[in-house]
């Protein structure tokens, strides 16, 4: 495939790449040389202000990608074959999929100013998805689908690549255990806390975990082992290693043997990542403590990362990330609902704007996260469950990848999230397995 643009830039390139990737096994080979472009014979899209023949496929380009910076724009939506698009323009396509596409991945509207949520991040309520009401879906990959049929008419004898459908279950341990190896001061003032609220199930529920007469509650991990093994699928597990516990840095300390033992056996068949605290994100020089730690601890070289309660600032996180050996982050999702942040369900690279280049830092978006469906969007075990099909069934229908986030605690034996456990089961067995 040959496109034509008359000048190409870095975010050009990007956006060219990634959908040539998502249609074909060989990449989009793009140029600025009219004549050659118009000599051609090969199946072709005229990317410019200027249709040329009828021998082409024809898209006419808007502003976004020949500019540098970043500023503000106005967004206006409409609809083609019942899925909203923008940047509306005339061509063999109604609208500029290079610029929207760019847009969307890009995540440019997280440079512009906005309005943080309570945790200090992006509120989805800012994105143009959650205003337009297309965060539910990977719209990127729709459009790919509708260009992809549209080159097929043009150009009957194209050949397309063929792209499966892929599952990752993906896990945050920043709550190890319930009530085990916390030292005897946390268990101490844990107990006392529920015995003065009158909690007395949660006070003998401790103390029987502690005499080791009972398991604790969020101990999940040989089940979910045999659930991996018999749905044939590797995980990938993100450890909390900070070394203080406080604020929202909940987990063991990584000097406890405990947490060491369970680094080490998940990191011996399974991929493990950092998930950085929240403390790193206040000091910079953490992160890189933290990736030291895990790496002596797994005996590997860490390079997955989830930022932990998904808080990251662009480009300022994504920059740190890459800068510590970080290449495939798989924080790109709303820590306060789920859905499609950079509306997409395919990996890519993340492009800084403020450098106007393509990073080598590989984006995983996830598209669910038990705690959203649990704490903000006050899903019942079932709610969670139709949710899931309905993003499982999205995804599936356009061959793309989904990834979930789930927490030990919520597949443990607490009552809290009782049916929780059962739902993602059900899910693994009866609905991803049999794809994969």
């Amino acid at each position: 495939m040959l496109l034509y643009a008359q000048h190409i830039t870095p975010r050009l390139q990007y956006i060219v790449d990634f959908i040539g990737k998502e249609l074909f096994d060989e990449p989009i080979t793009i140029t600025k040389n009219k004549n050659e472009f118009i000599a051609s014979h090969d199946p072709k899209i005229n990317y410019s202000e200027q249709e040329f023949s009828e021998q082409e496929f024809f898209i006419r380009s808007t502003p976004l990608l020949f500019e540098a910076g970043i500023r503000q724009r106005s967004i206006n939506c409409f609809e083609l074959n019942y899925y909203k698009v923008f940047f509306q323009t005339n061509g063999d396509l109604p609208f500029d999929i290079f610029a929207a596409g760019f847009y969307l991945l890009s995540r440019y509207e997280e440079y512009l100013p906005h309005l943080k949520d309570e945790y200090g991040r992006y509120a989805h309520t800012n994105s143009l998805a959650f205003k337009e009401n297309f965060l539910q879906i990977p719209l990127i990959n729709i459009w790919i689908e509708e260009l992809k049929k549209s080159l097929q008419n043009k150009f009957p004898q194209i050949i397309f690549r063929h792209n499966s459908f892929r599952f990752i279950p993906t896990y945050d341990i920043d709550m190890a255990y319930s009530y085990l190896h916390k030292g005897w001061k946390r268990s101490l003032g844990g107990l006392v806390r529920s015995v003065v609220n009158g909690e007395w199930s949660i006070a003998n529920e401790r103390i029987n975990v502690l005499r080791r007469k009972k398991n604790d509650p969020f101990d999940a991990y040989e089940w979910l082992d045999s659930l991996h093994l018999y749905c044939r699928v590797k995980p990938y597990y993100f450890f909390l290693v900070a070394r203080e516990q406080k604020g929202y840095d909940k987990n063991i300390s990584p000097s406890e043997p405990a947490l060491q033992e369970l680094i080490e056996y998940h990191a011996s068949g399974n991929f493990v990542g950092i998930h950085p605290s929240w403390q790193s994100g206040d000091d910079k020089n953490l992160l890189k403590e933290e990736i030291e730690w895990l790496e002596y601890i797994s005996d590997k070289k860490i390079v997955h990362s989830r930022q932990h309660y998904v808080r990251f600032t662009l480009p300022e996180t994504y920059n740190q990330l890459i800068a510590a050996g970080i290449q495939k982050d798989f924080s790109m999702g709303y820590g306060s609902i789920n859905g499609f942040r950079a509306s997409v369900a395919s990996s890519f690279y993340w492009y800084d704007l403020y450098n106007e280049k393509q990073t080598t830092l590989q984006i995983f978006p996830f598209c669910f996260m038990d705690a959203n469906s649990f704490y903000e969007q006050k899903y019942t075990a079932q709610q969670a469950m139709e949710e899931l099909l309905n993003y499982y069934r999205i995804i599936k229908k356009i061959n793309g990848l989904m990834i979930t986030i789930w927490h030990n605690n919520f597949l443990g034996t607490g009552k809290s999230f009782s049916g929780w456990k059962e739902v993602y089961e059900v899910f693994l067995k009866e609905e991803v397995y049999w794809d994969m």
